[in-house]
């Protein structure tokens, strides 16, 4: 999420109900801003009086921006925008002034609704219509990969790795940001947007193809923490922090009391019976207590996946998810 400085670890936190302490309040608002609007997305999409039009963007945007009215949440802007390169300190592009707005979001929305050739290049186009607009105070890159996402849900295309392209774009800024080059130096109703669509769709392969690796490497990994954990005697259901641990994100008895939905009591034993059985270990005291990979997780995880390690570290871990995409990859082609 740009402008967000927040790490996956601290939002697999936030969106579990967690505040971490190095996350500001407002960071964490607009994580849970971010769910709410995919959420929203999902409910909408499937609704038979469903209808592209001006309430519904700005509805989406009052959830992307947590409700912030300081921040212009749900109201279209009311003076002039600027996109400026903020590495060079130039402006690279200029939006259309504040008047028009409403008109332009209106007429964007009625090209969607009437239908594109593909629910790809709806939403393309509505990604780079909506950002070219910029029709808000802040925000703007967001709405605009909301409303793209919901364009593919609309199409049917309602797996993930099809609804949204955040992960992608966010590995690949440069990329991104060249996309909307197209737009020229300032808005432009004639505006061949061609690149950006083609940039859009290639992005869309490549992250379902990236994605398909990731799960079938992923999957493995996790049967092997299932089997782990049963072997060591435990319930099933620590799988979920011992899964969290061999990923390196800190496991707190809050995080993951509703991850397994559990009492407070249940999770304290859960978590002490991983560390007695070398899967977690501990680090910190009372309230602030959080737990990790234990000295026994990579080792055992390895050996049951057939990857030999004996580093217990983040090493290790890449390791064996780099031996398990080799092997995966390898399958894909033969």
């Amino acid at each position: 999420m740009e402008g967000v400085p927040v790490t996956l670890a601290e939002v697999h936190r936030i969106l579990a109900g967690e505040r971490p302490p190095e996350t500001r309040e407002e960071d964490a608002a607009l994580v849970r801003g971010y769910r709410d609007a995919m959420s929203f997305v999902l409910r909408r999409a499937d609704d038979a009086a469903f209808r592209w039009d001006r309430e519904l963007v700005v509805g989406l945007h009052d959830r992307i921006l947590a409700g912030d009215g300081a921040a212009g949440a749900g109201r279209f802007r009311t003076g002039p925008a600027y996109v400026v390169d903020h590495r060079a300190g130039q402006l690279v592009f200029q939006p259309p002034p504040a008047g028009e707005v409403p008109a332009l979001v209106d007429a964007a929305c009625s090209v969607i609704e009437q239908g594109r050739e593909h629910p790809a290049i709806a939403a393309a186009w509505i990604h780079v219509a909506v950002a070219a607009i910029h029709p808000f105070q802040d925000g703007n890159g967001r709405a605009s990969r909301v409303l793209a996402s919901l364009a593919m849900y609309r199409g049917g295309f309602k797996l993930p790795e099809f609804t949204s392209l955040e992960e992608w774009w966010g590995r690949h800024l440069s990329d991104y940001y060249a996309a909307f080059r197209c737009l020229g130096e300032a808005f432009d109703h004639d505006t061949d947007v061609t690149p950006f669509v083609r940039a859009h769709m290639e992005a869309q392969l490549h992250q379902v193809r990236a994605l398909d690796l990731r799960e079938r490497v992923q999957h493995r990994i996790w049967t092997a923490v299932e089997e782990a954990v049963t072997a060591a005697g435990l319930d099933p259901r620590v799988a979920n922090a011992v899964w969290d641990a061999f990923f390196g994100r800190r496991v707190t008895p809050r995080y993951y009391r509703p991850l397994a939905d559990v009492s407070p009591a249940t999770a304290t034993n859960d978590l002490a019976a991983a560390v007695a059985a070398g899967l977690l270990r501990p680090q910190g005291r009372a309230r602030s207590r959080a737990y990790l990979a234990g000295e026994g997780l990579y080792p055992r995880i390895g050996a049951a996946l057939g990857v030999p390690v004996e580093d217990a570290g983040d090493a290790a871990r890449a390791i064996i998810v780099a031996e398990l995409g080799k092997r995966v990859g390898a399958e894909r082609t033969t």
